[in-house]
């Protein structure tokens, strides 16, 4: 039950459309559901605006399969699930309605049609950083932000991002995801007025230590307004960069 299902209920009672009483029994229905393995948090979207995300990775395919039949028992469209492997989706083919990104490993289960609104922009270094990117574009496309995408668009050819300038200005909040040095989100602070979400990627040679060093460059950066997420974290760049966009009296 999220915050427009919570609304209608209690417009409802005002207009007399529903009892008081069984608007009640509505509204008492257990915030979670106990299977066991999990405890789906139903009332997540009510409290947060979105509603509960299935981290893939070390789960069953049958115990994700359980989680979104529960999600979706209440009602839940545009269940994201995130890391999920090739292997995993193979085996839920056919048995859940959903979308998949086999280069995001994401999947959007019980998939409906929204209003996309804002502007989000994902701009990447290097095609290598892509599946990140695609990570974090697809998650603020399944909550409802529009996305805007640069991608190969790194420091060592700066034309290509000053080319998509427009886009960028645009945008009410940029995720910049790089692998290597890291330096492009410093790049893109120095260019905006808008929040910038720095996404260190794993992706460069030995002395980059599995992205440690972009982390650490990102950290470090003398842009204002730049923010870091965790290396190779394009769901969580992505989720508050939905976050941002969504956000009341923000001028697009």
């Amino acid at each position: 039950m999220n915050e427009k299902d919570l609304c209608k209920i209690l417009e409802s009672v005002r207009a007399g459309e529903v009892e008081p009483e069984a608007a009640a029994r509505l509204l008492s229905q257990a915030p979670y559901e106990d299977l066991g393995y999990a405890r789906v948090d139903h009332h997540r979207s009510a409290r947060q605006g979105a509603a509960e995300v299935i981290f893939g990775q070390g789960k069953t395919a049958e115990q994700i399969e359980g989680v979104v039949n529960a999600m979706m028992g209440r009602g839940t469209h545009n269940i994201i699930i995130t890391r999920l492997s090739e292997e995993k989706e193979a085996l839920l083919r056919g048995k859940l309605p959903y979308t998949y990104s086999a280069a995001a490993r994401l999947a959007v289960a019980n998939p409906a049609e929204h209003p996309l609104t804002g502007d989000i922009a994902v701009v990447s270094a290097g095609t290598s950083d892509l599946a990140v990117c695609e990570e974090a574009a697809l998650t603020a496309e399944a909550l409802g932000s529009r996305v805007h995408r640069v991608y190969d668009a790194g420091v060592a050819g700066l034309h290509r991002l000053l080319g998509s300038l427009e886009t960028l200005e645009r945008a009410r909040c940029i995720i910049a995801v790089a692998g290597m040095e890291g330096a492009l989100p410093s790049v893109v602070g120095g260019l905006v007025g808008c929040p910038v979400i720095a996404v260190p990627t794993s992706v460069g040679y030995g002395a980059n230590l599995g992205g440690l060093a972009a982390l650490l460059a990102m950290l470090n950066s003398c842009a204002s307004g730049v923010s870091v997420v965790n290396i190779d974290n394009g769901f969580g760049a992505g989720f508050l960069a939905h976050r941002i966009n969504q956000m009341k009296g923000i001028d697009g």
